[in-house]
């Protein structure tokens, strides 16, 4: 099971990232657990300067952006 993490502090763009991956997953059938990470700290400890940001199992894949949901396939997929 993959575990996703999306970093942001709860703004409207973090929120549609949280969607859309969620919407993704789904859609691919991939077993996940989705987690939001809020504190600040922990999201630059995680060297993400710009939210929203993403990360699968630890690695942050992409921050400063919301993907689309077909980006998202791709980039769970991978």
């Amino acid at each position: 099971m993959k575990l996703i993490q999306i970093l942001g502090t709860g703004c409207p763009k973090c929120k549609k990232l949280e969607e859309n991956t969620r919407l993704a997953a789904k859609t691919i059938g991939l077993e996940c657990e989705v987690l939001k990470v809020t504190d600040i700290n922990a999201i630059m400890h995680m060297g993400v300067m710009m939210t929203p940001g993403l990360a699968i199992d630890g690695k942050v894949v992409m921050s400063g952006k919301v993907p689309s949901v077909d980006e998202l396939k791709q980039i769970l997929t991978s």
